[in-house]
């Protein structure tokens, strides 16, 4: 029974719509109805600005994180904390909160990894901050780094254990599936990509400041 409480919880705290909260309760905007639609930390960046973007992104991976540790937190230690970071990955995506409509799942995922193993997060946040700078594109940057941080997991306990000790498939196979359902959720993002009408940001060698919209 505390192992079902402790799922449940898990799923909660992933349902937690962050952006969508705070643009209604500090902004009177729900930020469903403007820029992309998503509710996730890349719209309410555009809709809402830097600072409730900011928020909206440390609020999401402190979700995945919360999430994560809630085995350490109650003393359950026979299970493993990546299916709770699991749940609270399908909480993001599908909040109960929120219509069962939510983000694109990077960074309560990256949450996880925090939870998980702090030393790989940082690797992962280096991975996908240089694939930001050479992309300019969230979008692209993000699943760039879903799929390096996948293949991270097989080849990093042979050469860097000091970052991944352990060769832990449990890891890699929930990395595949986290990277396909990015993949799957940036499917309209792919599109854009492909007629060079992504949007994209003022950082970066194909920024928006150095480059004009095709």
């Amino acid at each position: 029974m505390k192992l079902i409480l402790l799922f449940i919880t898990a799923y909660l705290l992933g349902s937690i719509p962050s952006g969508v909260w705070i643009g209604k309760l500090f902004f009177k905007k729900d930020i469903r109805q403007h820029g992309s639609g998503n509710t996730g930390t890349t719209n309410t960046f555009r809709v809402l600005g830097k600072i409730a973007g900011t928020i909206v992104l440390f609020m999401d991976i402190l979700k995945g994180t919360l999430a994560t540790c809630l085995p350490l937190i109650f003393h359950v230690p026979a299970s493993n904390p990546l299916w709770f970071g699991v749940c609270a990955i399908l909480g993001h995506t599908f909040p109960i909160f929120a219509g069962f409509k939510g983000g694109k799942a990077v960074a309560t995922s990256a949450g996880m990894l925090l939870g998980f193993n702090p030393l790989f997060f940082i690797y992962s946040c280096i991975i996908f901050v240089v694939a930001l700078f050479c992309t300019s594109m969230v979008s692209l940057a993000s699943m760039v780094s879903a799929a390096l941080i996948t293949l991270s997991t097989i080849i990093l306990p042979y050469i860097a254990p000091s970052i991944l000790p352990d060769q832990n498939w449990l890891l890699t196979l929930i990395a595949f599936l986290v990277s396909s359902f990015i993949f799957y959720r940036h499917k309209d993002n792919i599109k854009r990509i492909k007629n060079h009408t992504e949007s994209r940001i003022p950082f970066g060698l194909n920024s928006s400041k150095g480059k004009k919209q095709r």
